[in-house]
């Protein structure tokens, strides 16, 4: 009886190992709602609360809009191709800054941040970015569910990432639009 019992659990500790994981934790959302609120002192707890319900549940709304089935370097390539509606970074980005945005924060502000613009070897990145009322983008939080790929969300605080070099949206698209001056009045 007791080798029937091993193989029983044996086996349903397998299953487990195998099985797809869940939604994202109910902590998960818990801790990037306390790091939202340790902004700054004035954020509303309730907008941290929503703010950090949206980033983790939304972009799992989107992958399924976006079709995505794929890490997200093969999913941009199905986009490129046509094969895919949407699911580049931008897109993702674009998306939560619009979702978020629609809450009204009276606390927190949303901006967007583009990194590696002035990289020749490496694609741009686009993200959004949580803040207190009043900051700036570089004393918030980065959301990106685009870099695990799936809808699940990556974030940690701008100044601590370590794998983009985040520079304000408007300030790249600037910069691209005066080299487009530029090169035109060249030719």
């Amino acid at each position: 009886m007791g080798f029937f019992r091993l193989l029983l659990i044996m086996g349903c500790v397998l299953l487990a190992a195998c099985a797809e994981p869940g939604p994202p934790e109910q902590t998960e959302i818990a801790d990037l709602a306390r790091a939202i609120r340790a902004l700054d002192a004035q954020v509303d707890p309730a907008e941290a609360e929503r703010a950090a319900q949206i980033a983790y549940l939304y972009p799992l709304q989107l992958a399924r809009e976006y079709e995505v089935t794929d890490p997200p370097l093969v999913h941009n390539t199905k986009v490129n191709m046509g094969l895919r509606p949407r699911g580049l970074c931008w897109h993702w980005a674009e998306d939560m800054e619009r979702r978020l945005k629609q809450e009204g924060f009276e606390t927190l502000v949303i901006h967007r941040a583009i990194a590696n613009s002035d990289r020749v070897l490496r694609i741009d990145h686009s993200t959004a970015i949580v803040a207190a009322k009043g900051a700036g983008m570089y004393d918030g939080i980065v959301l990106d569910p685009w870099r695990k790929g799936y809808g699940r969300l990556t974030w940690m605080r701008t100044v601590e990432d370590r794998q983009y070099e985040w520079k304000p949206q408007h300030e790249v698209l600037a910069t691209r639009l005066g080299t487009k001056r530029t090169r035109r009045v060249a030719y």
